[in-house]
């Protein structure tokens, strides 16, 4: 099981980017998957889960309105469209995969605990 994150950068307050996570040795269709970020000296914190059969999105309080998670299964990716993008976001950002029986939190709580999966990161930096 690999999942191979991509897709950071530098960008400017408001900005825009989209990150990517190819999936490999694994069906993304038995899985939900999971954006992380840790920035430095903090905790690191779910920002957005999509579940598996139906597809249904959860996301942090920080981030809900303005960052979009989605799937595409044929290509075995998800993809984080972050936009209005503000200096607190910059961090390195996951994504991870649970057990298949996992299901994203309407609260948008997501336990690093329960992601036993995870890719190497990519580094986003909001800056003018």
């Amino acid at each position: 099981v690999q999942l191979q994150a991509s897709g950071g950068g530098l960008v400017q307050p408001g900005g825009s980017l989209r990150l990517s996570c190819a999936l490999s040795g694994f069906n993304l269709d038995y899985y939900a998957i999971a954006w992380f970020r840790q920035a430095p000296g903090k905790e690191r914190e779910g920002v957005s889960c999509i579940n598996r059969n139906d597809g249904d999105t959860a996301y942090s309080d920080s981030v809900k309105g303005r960052f979009t998670i989605s799937r595409d299964n044929v290509k075995n990716t998800v993809y984080l469209q972050m936009n209005s993008l503000k200096p607190e976001d910059a961090a390195v950002y996951y994504c991870a995969a649970p057990d298949p029986m996992y299901y994203c939190p309407d609260s948008g709580q997501f336990d690093v605990a329960d992601f036993g999966s995870w890719g190497q990161g990519t580094l986003v930096t909001v800056s003018s």
